[in-house]
């Protein structure tokens, strides 16, 4: 296991380098970040140019990512346009985003697991059919139309929850973005459980543990819902990444200061290093997510070894 854990270590450096120069390149191609200095009006050229260098964008490519990459080993980001530290807005942003992403991911554990296992035992029954309608349902509803949906309801008309969330807000205060953030990873996660645990249920496995006359719970925790969460571990573990990265439309709707926040306005503003900088840090997300669900892959399933 210590060798298997080395060795994807080493294979994420690579990874992070590739991840980190297309997203470089990508963001500094995306437009001019000056001319968004200035306004309406365009620069002087004298002007554009002492910004150019104040910032190192007179400088190559290649040369910016080079500094750039060296600045973030030594835990510095980069300065936005604006003159703040992109180390600052990580740590009001991130702290919430997490937040948000962990209460989205336990109703994705809870509800979503729960219900797929509850249908995948009663495959082609009313409760079956019903639950696959409502996902079917959720998928096909956009996420801003969810949440505008329920901040007009519980926000404005019931006034159950604050339309808009505080940058430090606690976890109860952060339960309904949280399940808007979720809402349609909550509806695959119950959609690929039921099918996975219908189809593991039929397998000569279960069938043995049956004829041995093991309890029925015992039989569906021990044995039917290790070896199907397998599929499910992956999706939510890649999801992780996608979450924090992804809550913009969320985060917008209840004007919630995070990672999305930042992220959106650093392209309207064409701040690349605000960009870059937060991109970097969900790239480790990502890079980490995977290595802890191909460590759970061994937890769940004893027949997987790591040499």
């Amino acid at each position: 296991m210590g060798r298997y854990v080395i060795r994807r270590l080493l294979q994420m450096i690579p990874v992070f380098f590739g991840a980190t120069l297309l997203i470089f390149l990508m963001v500094n191609v995306m437009g001019d970040p000056i001319a968004g200095l200035c306004g309406d009006k365009a620069c002087d050229p004298a002007t554009a140019t002492r910004l150019k260098q104040e910032f190192g964008l007179d400088k190559p490519v290649w040369q910016q990512y080079a500094t750039y990459m060296g600045n973030v080993f030594t835990g510095d980001f980069g300065t936005a346009f604006n003159g703040q530290k992109v180390t600052e807005l990580m740590s009001t942003a991130f702290p919430v985003t997490i937040r948000l992403t962990i209460i989205a991911i336990l109703f994705e554990i809870v509800i979503g697991i729960t219900l797929g296992v509850v249908t995948g035992l009663r495959r082609g029954r009313p409760i079956d059919t019903a639950v696959l309608i409502l996902t079917l349902v959720v998928i096909a509803i956009p996420t801003f139309v969810t949440g505008l949906v329920l901040q007009l309801v519980l926000g404005v008309e019931w006034q159950w929850i604050k339309p808009s969330v505080p940058p430090d807000a606690p976890f109860d205060k952060l339960l309904i973005p949280g399940l808007v953030l979720a809402s349609v990873s909550l509806a695959y996660v119950t959609r690929l459980t039921r099918t996975s645990i219908a189809e593991n249920s039929r397998a000569d496995y279960v069938r043995t543990a049956v004829a041995k006359g093991l309890p029925r719970h015992r039989v569906i925790t021990r044995h039917l819902l290790r070896n199907s969460l397998i599929p499910v571990v992956t999706f939510i573990g890649t999801d992780v990444g996608a979450l924090m990265g992804g809550a913009i439309v969320t985060e917008r709707i209840f004007n919630i200061h995070g990672v999305g926040f930042q992220l959106y306005q650093g392209i309207l503003r064409q701040s690349t290093q605000t960009v870059v900088g937060f991109v970097t840090v969900l790239v480790l997300v990502f890079l980490v997510a995977n290595l802890v669900v191909d460590l759970l892959y061994a937890v769940l399933d004893p027949r997987i070894r790591y040499a």
